[in-house]
């Protein structure tokens, strides 16, 4: 993955993150932009450190996907009590039998 969509992919977790979905003030956004503005290299300019600096946003891109996926995920099946057998059938994809009366 390129530095640029890294970059993207990052704003977009933390826009994913936050409670009202901008991060305009964001500290951690403005963080991170001046880290990619710092590292930024030219066509005159090799830096070792950008690799680096990429291995890093993957790692916290990584870090911040998984952490969505867990919250979300212990949304829907953190146990709330007892559940009816309707509710319980629903959640692993049952049917149940419907009685004819």
């Amino acid at each position: 993955m390129t530095g640029t969509k890294v970059l993207r992919s990052l704003l977009h977790e933390l826009r994913q993150a936050s409670p009202n979905g901008c991060i305009k003030d964001s500290l951690v956004a403005r963080y991170i932009l001046a880290q990619y503005k710092k590292f930024a290299t030219t066509e005159q300019q090799f830096c070792k450190a950008r690799n680096e600096a990429t291995f890093l946003g993957q790692t916290y891109l990584t870090y911040l996907a998984s952490q969505r996926q867990y919250l979300e995920l212990f949304k829907e099946y953190h146990g709330r009590g007892e559940r009816s057998v309707r509710d319980t059938a629903d959640l692993v994809g049952f049917k149940l039998p419907s009685d004819p009366k």
